[in-house]
């Protein structure tokens, strides 16, 4: 049931103090002294306040950047080492009763298809996912309380699970759908899902209510306190993001921390992941309408920025973004992108025709997951299908504890190499099959334990004779 709006969100995004912070940071972005004392604090890998974060934001000397790029980096390496996760959304529904300017879903958009999955639909294409070698999925759907209520959200996770094919099957499933109550939450923790996603678009509430002016997203309070009411409903691990391009990013980007903050605050464990998706063109949408759009440089300094100010969370870019831009913030703070993604609902077991569009935004990057897994390795990185960390409990302060110990990397790092191994046997093309195999002889020297490193090795020769789904 849909609750009245509060007045908790304007507490903890407290649009006078985003203004003050802005102030400061324009006032001190020149500030040498102050920006060496920011920069000291974010190399002890503790984190920055929203204030430090932004003055840094700010600051355009060169030299300074290149301190932050090259911290983000350092700092990503450190915590989540030199995997990237792999995942791939899969659209349920586009029906939507919201009026959002920037999305073509929107209700009064009569010329989008409009389609939703049926349980025999979603078999399809998650057996057209697992047969890529996916592993962990993102089930998107718009809001409409007929066409999508809880109930069929909950029957897609269901069957999710249930598809088994060859050696495939999606061990975990994150949910994105709009705010719900926190009984609804507590629904989606016993369906099993792993991480709650939900954007903000815009922590400008003003700016927020305009961009939005018709249906329960209006609610700008309802919206932004989605993730107390998740964690209170018992999903422990949420993921925040903004739409980079709607309101001004100094202004989202203080915003976010603070939101961040207060997760850390009220439930002792901050995002498990945040996003940094911008404007992209769809139906319906040119992004060229909205005037703060921001430049690809503009961009990579927000995400080293977010790295190193929220050092423990996991950052995700989408398939919004072409491969020019997702490789360079792979080296600024990124740890899990999506690959050979289809933004409209199904379009994984069959492609979906030109004029029958039901995507909710173009894909940029359009290159197949096998490019995509050998371009990661290319570059040095261990592409994981990995999700041991939830099935073994591994999730929210007990997963930030370990982070924050540098102690995750001793399940993270093997479990990377045996997942890889799996897409390798299963489903690799011979010459990303020989580049995998070298780099798994180059990394299981890396594995910090020698009894962690012998039984990792054991594993993977099981995994090249047909066992499946080993994990620390």
């Amino acid at each position: 049931m849909y609750n009245p709006s509060s007045h908790k969100a304007a507490e903890f995004i407290d649009h006078e103090e985003v203004l003050a912070s802005l102030a400061y940071a324009e006032a001190n972005k020149d500030n040498s002294a102050l920006i060496e004392q920011i920069l000291n604090k974010a190399a002890e890998r503790k984190g920055l306040n929203h204030r430090e974060a932004s003055v840094l934001l700010l600051c355009d000397d060169p030299a300074v950047e290149a301190k932050i790029f090259a911290l983000a980096e350092q700092i990503k390496k450190d915590f989540y080492g030199n995997r990237i996760v792999i995942f791939a959304p899969l659209y349920l529904s586009n029906y939507c009763v919201n009026g959002c300017v920037y999305c073509p879903y929107h209700l009064k958009n009569k010329h989008i298809v409009r389609k939703k999955l049926s349980q025999e639909n979603i078999v399809r294409e998650v057996t057209a996912l697992q047969d890529m070698g996916h592993k962990r999925l993102a089930l998107e759907a718009g809001e409409d309380p007929v066409h999508n209520p809880i109930e069929y959200i909950l029957d897609c996770i269901k069957t999710v699970y249930s598809i088994k094919h060859k050696n495939g099957a999606i061990r975990r499933v994150n949910i994105n759908i709009a705010a719900t109550t926190v009984e609804n939450y507590r629904l989606l923790k016993e369906a099993g899902i792993g991480t709650y996603i939900l954007f903000q678009e815009t922590y400008h509430k003003e700016s927020y209510e305009k961009l939005h002016p018709t249906g329960p997203k209006h609610d700008y309070a309802y919206h932004t306190e989605a993730m107390d009411r998740a964690m209170q409903g018992g999903i422990d691990d949420v993921g925040l993001g903004v739409l980079f391009g709607l309101e001004g990013y100094r202004y989202e980007f203080a915003a976010l921390l603070m939101h961040a903050e207060h997760l850390e605050a009220a439930f002792g464990v901050g995002p498990h992941t945040i996003s940094i998706p911008r404007v992209k063109r769809a139906d319906d949408i040119d992004p060229n309408a909205f005037q703060n759009g921001i430049s690809d440089e503009t961009f990579a300094k927000i995400c080293a920025c977010i790295r190193i100010s929220v050092p423990y969370t996991g950052m995700i870019i989408s398939t919004r973004e072409g491969k020019k831009v997702r490789e360079r913030l792979l080296h600024l703070g990124i740890s899990q992108l999506s690959g050979a993604s289809r933004t409209s609902v199904g379009g994984y077991a069959e492609k979906e025709a030109e004029d029958d569009n039901s995507a909710q935004f173009d894909v940029s990057d359009q290159r197949s997951l096998d490019e995509v897994v050998r371009w990661l390795m290319e570059l040095g990185y261990i592409p994981s299908f990995c999700t041991a960390c939830y099935r073994e409990g591994r999730t929210g302060d007990r997963f930030m504890a370990l982070c924050k110990n540098n102690q995750i990397l001793n399940c993270c790092h093997p479990n990377a190499l045996l997942t890889l191994k799996e897409y390798l046997e299963d489903y690799a093309s011979p010459e990303t099959r020989a580049i995998g195999e070298a780099l798994i002889e180059r990394e299981l020297p890396k594995i910090p334990k020698d009894k962690v490193r012998q039984i990792a090795t054991d594993r993977l020769g099981l995994i090249a004779s047909g066992q499946r789904d080993f994990r620390f």
